[in-house]
């Protein structure tokens, strides 16, 4: 049981959402019925023009906040918005077509009880294959905390419908929007470089594999966009003391295949 005063950690759940209403529902209530309570919904509305809307506000939860984009943006803008309008301690992130573990939330906070300079929490996750209707685990490699900069540059493991993070740090950080598919990368391994991530081995979280992801149906742009990062981050890692050992095809190739399920 987690005490009184851990409870009043409130917790600020982003839904950034984009004519996603084939799963919403399944979203929604993973987070509505989590094991721990003080949290709210910051849902941003993308300039949906299905049913989205309709099916989040039949949920009736004074805890679920609806914001409706002025205009269409992509992704990372998105996601900047909606953490503006996040009034919570932490911040996690979930994507309409995934879910969490109902316990998700409160094996976070536990941790964070154990230890208040925590800043940042991940952890595996089930990828859900949506044609085989068949679930696997992420990865059965033991998953690193503390200053993971290096591992992350052999292995990116941070899911992003996994992290609880303290809000303050977007104080100073935000996601690149010049990114169309690759910014949750390009936040974390920078924040990597900044501060201390702590791990949770059991997931908590179901990335829903599908036909429509984005990272498939665009896998060009993707690619493209890895470049670009590898182009611009090479002397800060060198820096850093983190040049990469892999030629950049084999790290492009290596993150298409752990991180998407390809």
């Amino acid at each position: 049981m987690i005490n009184k005063i851990k409870e009043n950690i409130k917790i600020s759940v982003i839904i950034n959402c984009l004519n996603g209403e084939k799963y919403l529902k399944k979203c929604i209530r993973s987070v509505l019925s989590q094991s721990y309570q003080n949290l709210e919904i910051i849902f941003w509305d993308n300039q949906s023009t299905d049913k989205s809307a309709s099916i989040l506000k039949s949920f009736s939860d004074k805890r679920i906040k609806y914001y409706k984009s002025k205009i269409s943006t992509n992704l990372y803008s998105a996601r900047n918005f909606a953490i503006k309008k996040a009034k919570g301690d932490f911040i996690s992130f979930l994507d309409v077509d995934d879910w969490w573990a109902k316990d998700k939330l409160t094996k976070q906070v536990l941790l964070l009880k154990k230890n208040k300079n925590i800043k940042i929490i991940y952890s595996n996750l089930y990828i859900y294959d949506q044609n085989k209707k068949k679930s696997s685990l992420f990865t059965r490699s033991k998953m690193k905390s503390g200053m993971i900069a290096s591992d992350l540059m052999k292995k990116y493991c941070v899911g992003l419908l996994t992290v609880l993070i303290d809000k303050k740090i977007f104080d100073k950080n935000k996601f690149n929007d010049k990114y169309n598919i690759i910014g949750d990368f390009d936040l974390f391994i920078n924040l990597s470089l900044k501060y201390s991530f702590h791990v949770i081995q059991k997931p908590l979280a179901y990335y829903r594999s599908h036909n429509n992801n984005t990272s498939k149906i665009k896998k060009l742009e993707y690619i493209s966009e890895l470049k670009h990062w590898l182009k611009i981050n090479s002397k800060k890692l060198k820096r850093k003391n983190l040049s990469l050992r892999h030629p950049l095809l084999t790290l492009i190739n290596l993150q298409l295949k752990n991180f998407f399920n390809l």
